[in-house]
């Protein structure tokens, strides 16, 4: 982001991340043409839509099952890049 004046302040514009971009850390601005980059993305996606309709109603129950699959969801990310990455040593 750049600097920007508003009546002869500098004002420093901030990108927020989304949920999403926060919990699997990337930035959904930027197109990286990796396999890495193209599941974290995927899996962003679907947590800011969790977090949507948690959002839309909540409620004790909801609450908890929103954790849940919020924790499922980086726990099966992070499965993934390692199939992906794994390197078999010699």
């Amino acid at each position: 982001m750049e600097d920007k004046l508003v009546d002869g302040t500098a004002i420093q514009e901030v990108k927020v991340k989304s949920f999403g971009e926060i919990l699997f850390g990337i930035d959904l601005e930027t197109e990286e043409d990796t396999e890495v980059y193209r599941v974290k993305k995927t899996f962003a996606e679907l947590a800011e839509k969790l977090k949507d309709a948690y959002n839309e109603e909540r409620s004790p129950v909801r609450s908890l099952l929103f954790d849940h699959a919020i924790g499922e969801l980086v726990n099966a990310q992070m499965s993934v890049v390692k199939v992906l990455t794994f390197k078999e040593e010699k």
